[in-house]
């Protein structure tokens, strides 16, 4: 064994979507530092957190994609270890099983791991290629629309306390969510598949622990869509969306011939994004629904505004 070895190398593909000719997929490379989710103890949840954030990337890094078919592409991570492939590829949709998820495979292309103890180098990954047939597709954010996050707490104790000292399998869904999102999945008939999205604010670091928490919870099958870390010294310009909205746009321009529901809460900035979304894309929303949270500022300042347009039907159902 190596002097001073390292940490096996993984790739950590985030589920993705894209079409019958659109491949869209994402990861990322980065150490395997054996996160627990199941681990129990105060002291193993503050490793698993540090472990999560302060993660060793495998960077400008060379990497193989190989199909079902075995058609291969090629690609290579960035500086934080991302890799994004957005490619035209024919026939993908004959790839795919009855919930139109097509399964790949991603490994390193070539690098020196002498210091690192590798057994495997290839990694499951999945993209979601939704069915010409689907009646609608649903968007849905995360934090307090179907997780209890606390964001709308004061400076956001109760968030941070959410976010790095309660284990997944300890954080509650919201009660009937994932019912109601799995009657959304099926559609009228009981038989669709139609697709739901899921996006947060939250950075990708928080991927693995989403999925845990979302599988656990038995919410259907979806992309989830994060963002980087955000540089604190970096300024935004002006007029610049926030990134969940830009995820949205994304799914909306890559299925132009679907409709959507949006479903959200009313303790953050979701009915601004949704409304102008809905404004600006017109009958393309079907209905949005957004959680109300207990916040009397920000219910009346929701209320003004859904007062404000009439376009599309909003539902505040989700308690």
């Amino acid at each position: 064994m190596p002097l001073f070895s390292k940490d096996p190398l993984q790739i950590i593909t985030f589920q993705s979507y894209g079409t019958k000719n659109l491949l869209y997929a994402r990861g990322r490379a980065i150490e395997d530092e054996s996160i627990n989710l199941e681990g129990k103890g105060f002291l193993k949840l503050l490793i698993n957190n540090w472990k999560r954030f302060s993660t060793d990337n495998i960077k400008n890094t060379e990497i193989i994609i190989r199909l079902k078919d075995g058609r291969i592409l090629e690609n290579r991570t960035d500086e934080k270890g991302y890799f994004k492939i957005s490619e035209v590829i024919e026939n993908l949709s004959d790839l795919v099983n009855e919930e139109g998820w097509m399964t790949y495979e991603v490994s390193y292309k070539a690098l020196s791991i002498s210091r690192h103890i590798q057994q495997e180098n290839r990694f499951p990954g999945e993209v979601l290629i939704p069915s010409l047939n689907a009646s609608y597709g649903v968007i849905s954010d995360i934090d307090d629309t179907i997780l209890h996050t606390g964001v709308a707490s004061l400076l956001k104790w109760r968030l941070l306390y959410n976010t790095f000292f309660k284990r997944a399998d300890n954080r509650i869904p919201l009660e009937g969510a994932a019912a109601f999102y799995h009657k959304l999945h099926r559609g009228v008939k009981g038989d669709e598949a139609n697709p739901i999205f899921y996006v947060s604010h939250s950075p990708w670091n928080m991927y693995c622990y989403l999925v845990y928490f979302l599988t656990k919870n038995n919410f259907p099958k979806g992309p989830i869509l994060l963002r980087n870390l955000p540089n604190p010294f970096r300024r935004k310009e002006g007029g610049e969306k926030p990134q969940k909205q830009n995820e949205i746009i994304s799914l909306l321009e890559m299925y132009p011939e679907m409709s959507f529901i949006l479903i959200g809460d009313s303790s953050e900035h979701d009915a601004d994004i949704y409304i102008e979304i809905a404004e600006t894309y017109p009958n393309r929303i079907l209905a949005i629904y957004l959680r109300s949270i207990k916040h009397k500022k920000k219910k009346l300042r929701i209320k003004s505004l859904l007062e404000a347009h009439k376009a599309t039907p909003t539902v505040g159902g989700l308690k």
